[in-house]
């Protein structure tokens, strides 16, 4: 157990410092920023290399709403349930302490910029409303976890799930950035919201309480609809 929250640790740390890294280090930058797009690729990288690194390990969570969804859809203990989200949680800031250092090294940062945190409302990057916001992270999580449980379940082809579930990643990225600059992850809004304070922690409440929902939802929804065939999880596809 030691070993699979220590690769949940990591996991997580190098979801938000890859992912939140790209967008606060290089997404702006002048001419050659990667922009939206780049960002969303970042997040979708993320997930594809920690799933092959650690997929046997620990499932490759990165993620509550995951192991959440995971334990709704029949494939996650609840007894393991609470260490992998306090795992999470602390992988993310962790990755989002290293950021900081890194990123406060230029001269020109200020936490001001948003950090990536999550926001809705005035916070969010294309002013949209707590409403619109709440509704997308519940679907774009609902649809995480469904091809989640399906690109891991014993029918799906081997070997390919975290190539399916790193796209699915970037794909959720593409539409709702411009939302709430893209959660579907507690863990992974609250790394940077704790460092910026203020308005990223009195809104931190909907990127827990939407996705968890989502999560949930997705994972009933896929156990309801999939073939019956009990597999253990594992994202790596072995």
């Amino acid at each position: 157990m030691l070993k699979k929250l220590a690769a949940e640790f990591i996991g997580t740390g190098w979801l938000v410092l890859g992912g939140c890294g790209s967008a606060v280090l290089a997404a702006g930058f002048p001419e050659l920023g990667i922009g939206f797009v780049g960002v969303s690729l970042a997040f979708g990288l993320t997930v594809v290399t920690m799933a092959y690194a650690i997929g046997h390990v620990s499932g490759c969570h990165l993620n509550p709403a995951v192991s959440v969804g995971l334990w709704a859809g029949g494939r996650f203990s609840g007894g393991e349930l609470p260490p992998y989200v306090i795992a999470q949680t602390l992988g993310a800031i962790a990755g989002a302490g290293v950021l900081y250092l890194i990123a406060s090294g230029n001269g020109d940062f200020s936490l001001a910029g948003g950090f990536a945190s999550n926001g809705f409302a005035e916070h969010s990057p294309g002013g949209y409303t707590m409403a619109a916001a709440f509704l997308c992270e519940v679907v774009l999580t609902f649809a995480f976890l469904f091809v989640i449980m399906g690109a891991t379940h014993g029918s799906a082809p081997a070997g390919f799930a975290p190539l399916a579930i790193g796209l699915a990643l970037t794909l959720i990225h593409l539409i709702s950035i411009p939302v709430t600059n893209t959660s579907v992850n507690p863990a992974r809004s609250t790394g940077p919201a704790l460092f910026v304070g203020g308005w990223a922690v009195q809104q931190l409440w909907l990127f827990w309480i939407a996705p968890l929902i989502g999560g949930a939802l997705g994972g009933v929804a896929y156990r309801w609809l999939s073939p019956a065939r009990p597999v253990a999880v594992d994202i790596s596809g072995d």
